[in-house]
């Protein structure tokens, strides 16, 4: 018998028969709120889901399963999923809304159909259809510790799609599993992916006709990242993986920066008595705008678990490692030391930047308490105060992890304003674990993190003291870019364009924008100490608006932005949390624009791959009135010399659509002000 959750003004009850307490209907079926997405779900033996958008189908059934054993010597082990037996299905129709002072927009609204199986044998499966998207997850319900050998996952596709592939590279000490979650986006068919190969999420796959489906996990908590692979036995089909419990480490990685596993279990996680699985979520696109603003990782994760934030104050960077501490013009020896620091604060303080970081090297290898003695962190954090410019120290893992207590209150007291925590650089149960962990205690004393080697999975709403996450292959790669037959291998405008659409799904990233040398193709080179960028000026300036960074880097040197103040002046102004987006154009991989309100003031920016756009803003998202708009364009030689930018002042209404032209690597931008 089918059940159905078929919705017209209310969502149909489900229809079943009973028989000793099971149900005997074997396919159920979840409509979305406006009726356009359905869920079918089987549980006539294995457990399988299918995905269908507007009777076009985007998952073929795919399996569900999880094998768990009982914590314990030769601990009886069973597989829920494979078989299934439903004991009791319930259905809500669920419209809410919750408020996020830390994000793109300040209230998201959450609706969805749900429908919950219970199941025989101690647990219970959640699906949800929303209009852009279908998602579920496992709910543990044994009243003992068990541990999940293995869970299946799969997504089967129709047709042999044309892909985005984010695959795992760069391994740290040589560990499979061990990667910082930076990659940028290979291009292929399903059945052309590299056997094998570990591919981290979001993942797009298009479906062709505009439409597009990334596959994400979400509201990751005491449970593994997910990753994906190619399914070998299948065409068309991807199945995730995960990284298996690590029981012994040894330090090494990047200057020994990282705990890398030497040897792991034959399972994935230990796992509390009625635990709650991460979501598998499958994002549903007619249109690339709609993955350039969706809000699928914020209503997946866990509601916030703090009181009070009003102490958490988002807000800009004066970062010192981009650049190398390069200063001019000053009577001391730039470097790592008290008067390269208050320089740093001296220029935040004139652009009305919030924070500081002190990067790597202001402590001793092994020991945050051992300070640099070239530092005088006291009399920086008396400076900073005295300026209202905030210090935020870098930390490995590895360090944050010792002692964490005495630390973060140590420096609480001081004065210091939060940690950069780097090289996280996995994402088993352990690191999940300690990424909440370190957050709770860092709220504890009123510290803001950012989380580099890892990207957001949920935890940025349950603890918005984390105010970023790197997972992006971001402008440090310009550092060190390999140059071949002359022009750069990685196409970053290419990437630039195609984050927004896809990494951004997960959450912020800390891609830290805002190179002042900024090159053609042709001309870009990999200085490490005096670093460029690819694209034009005014693509760097776009990416303030562009990308979600509750905390974003200034990563250019202090005397570069003051020899182009007028720049400088307009991404000084950008805020970093919103009150509204609007996405207007834009194509996965080629371009894209869009616009954030706050306060009242409109910022809109646009950006292009390597090709030249004319692109039309619709400034329609405006209200009634006249606007004055600050434009920064591409210059007309910005082909040939990046850093050609032009300004200009103008009027505009909210029926006026602006036609622009981006050169190639190309960016606009502008901040639109209500006429008083």
């Amino acid at each position: 018998m089918k059940h159905s959750l078929l919705r017209k003004t209310s969502i149909a009850g489900l229809l079943f028969y009973l028989l000793t307490g099971s149900v005997w209907a074997q396919d159920y079926r979840l409509t979305s709120p406006d009726g356009k997405l359905n869920i079918n779900i089987c549980t006539e033996k294995a457990l399988t889901w299918s995905i269908e958008q507007q009777g076009d189908t985007v998952i073929l059934p795919s399996a569900i399963a999880l094998k768990i054993r009982e914590d314990r010597p030769n601990g009886t082990e069973t597989t829920w999923g494979n078989p299934v037996k439903v004991s009791k299905a319930s259905e809500k129709e669920i419209r809410t809304s919750f408020s996020t002072p830390f994000y793109k927009r300040t209230v998201v609204k959450d609706q969805y159909n749900q429908l919950l199986l219970k199941c025989k044998g101690g647990y219970s499966i959640e699906f949800r259809a929303y209009d852009d998207g279908a998602a579920y997850r496992f709910i543990l319900e044994q009243r003992k510790p068990m541990l999940i050998e293995q869970e299946t996952a799969e997504f089967n596709f129709t047709a042999d799609h044309q892909a985005f592939i984010p695959y795992v590279n760069d391994n740290r000490g040589g560990e499979r599993y061990c990667y910082p979650f930076e990659s940028y986006y290979d291009e292929c068919k399903l059945s052309e992916m590299i056997p094998d190969s570990l591919a981290i999420t979001p993942l797009m796959v298009d479906l062709g006709n505009g439409h597009k489906a990334v596959i994400m996990d979400a509201g990751v908590e005491n449970y593994p990242g997910m990753f994906l692979l190619r399914n070998n036995d299948k065409p068309h089909a991807l199945t995730a993986t995960f990284a298996p419990y690590p029981l012994e480490e040894t330090v090494g990685g990047h200057n020994r920066l990282n705990f890398v596993p030497t040897r792991r279990a034959d399972y994935l996680a230990h796992t509390d008595a009625r635990q709650t699985l991460p979501w598998r979520v499958v994002i549903v696109s007619e249109k690339d705008t709609q993955l350039a603003d969706n809000d699928m990782a914020q209503r997946l994760a866990p509601a916030c678990r703090l009181t009070d934030t009003s102490w958490i104050i988002p807000g800009k960077v004066a970062w010192d490692w981009w650049n190398a501490c390069n200063l001019t013009g000053v009577d001391f020896k730039a470097g790592i030391n008290t008067p390269t620091y208050k320089a740093y604060i001296d220029f935040a303080a004139e652009n009305h930047l919030e924070y500081i970081i002190i990067d790597e090297g202001w402590s001793s290898p092994e020991n945050l308490l051992d300070v640099n003695p070239e530092i005088d962190l006291e009399a920086l954090i008396a400076y900073g105060n005295q300026k209202n410019v905030g210090i935020i120290l870098w930390s490995s893992w590895r360090n944050a992890i010792k002692d964490t207590d005495n630390t973060f209150k140590h420096y609480s007291k001081l004065g210091i304003k939060g940690f950069k925590i780097d090289f996280f650089d996995r994402d088993d149960q352990p690191v999940i674990r300690s990424m909440y962990e370190l957050a709770q205690k860092a709220a504890d004393n009123h510290l803001v993190l950012d989380y580099h080697g890892i990207k957001p999975g949920g935890i940025q709403r349950a603890y918005p003291n984390i105010l970023n996450f790197e997972g992006v292959k971001g402008l440090e790669n310009a550092k060190w870019e390999p140059i071949v037959n002359g022009q750069p291998l990685h196409d970053f405008p290419r990437y630039d364009v195609s984050a927004p659409f896809l990494r951004m799904l997960a959450g912020p990233m800390d891609y830290t924008p805002g190179a002042m040398i900024n090159a053609t193709r042709s001309a870009f080179r990999a200085v490490y100490d005096r670093p460029m960028s690819q694209g034009t000026r005014v693509h760097q300036m776009a990416m303030y608006t562009l990308f979600e960074s509750p905390l974003q880097m200034l990563a250019d040197s202090p005397n570069k932005y003051r020899k182009e103040q007028e720049c400088t002046d307009f991404i000084a102004k950008v805020p970093t949390v919103f009150d509204e987006t609007v996405a207007l154009d834009g194509k996965v991989g080629e371009y894209i624009s869009l616009a954030r309100c706050k306060d009242g003031i409109w910022y809109v920016g646009a950006m292009t791959d390597w090709t030249p756009r004319q692109c039309t803003i619709d400034l329609s998202f405006l209200s009634e009135g006249e606007y004055e708009a600050e434009i920064f364009a591409d210059g007309i030689n910005a082909d040939r010399e990046a850093t050609d930018y032009r300004k200009e002042i103008r009027t505009v209404k909210a029926n006026d659509k602006l036609n622009i032209e981006m050169a190639p690597g190309g960016g606009w931008t502008a901040r639109i002000t209500p006429k008083k």
